[in-house]
């Protein structure tokens, strides 16, 4: 009888396979969009060093020339390599997926690039890449590059999203102070391959030069 009112009544016959579909989809969309945005195996949170390079690729807006985000298709996949995984973004906030492509997807660059490379790169692109349009960044050579507000951020996606910092990760002066001589270690690591004098200075005397912050950051897009 419900059916045959139903047939009679076309508003209602159409919203109610609306909601059926709708309900449906909901049923069939939701557990998957949730699996598939869960971290991937192996996946770790950025350092401080990288979170503070991250930080600074963000104050230089490198994401609107720069997509991180690779799309499954043959002749990206040819030039980036593997197509990007949401399960790849778990520990990311905010995402830097970008939208326009200036310049080509950072999403995978540290599979073949150096630190080398970006540091000369970044003193005079057009040098390295002929024909570049992108600008010299030389003042990340000279500006420091912010690890406290870095290891704050650590702390806060540690607190607010259970993003798996180890326990050494506390909001307090005397957990930064601990953790600052492995943040320093990094950095080290990162001026070591590189040639410019003044940076390696800068870090000999514990500073952090944005450049080296930046490479970091860019080293561990893979």
């Amino acid at each position: 009888m419900f059916f045959h009112w139903l047939e009679k009544n076309p508003f209602f016959f159409a919203s109610g396979i609306s909601i059926v579909i709708a309900f449906a989809g909901l049923i069939e969309i939701v557990p998957n969009f949730a699996k598939a945005a869960r971290p991937v195996v192996d996946l770790k949170p950025r350092t401080v060093l990288e979170l503070a390079g991250k930080n600074v690729y963000i104050k230089d807006n490198c994401m609107s020339c720069h997509s991180q985000l690779i799309r499954p298709f043959k002749s990206e996949t040819d030039r980036y390599g593997d197509y990007s995984l949401s399960g790849e973004y778990a520990f990311d906030r905010p995402f830097l997926w970008g939208s326009k492509r200036t310049g080509p997807d950072l999403h995978r660059v540290g599979n073949y690039r150096t630190t080398d490379w970006h540091e000369n790169h970044m003193l005079n692109p057009a040098e390295i890449v002929p024909g570049s349009i992108m600008p010299a960044y030389k003042h990340q050579f000279t500006n420091l590059a912010d690890i406290e507000t870095a290891y704050a951020e650590a702390v806060t996606v540690k607190n607010a999203f259970h993003t798996p910092y180890g326990p050494e990760f506390k909001g307090t002066r005397a957990a930064w102070e601990a953790h600052k001589p492995k943040v320093l270690a990094d950095a080290k690591a990162i001026a070591d391959d590189m040639k410019n004098k003044d940076v390696k200075e800068a870090v000999a005397r514990g500073e952090v030069p944005e450049i080296v912050a930046l490479i970091a950051y860019l080293n561990s897009l893979k």
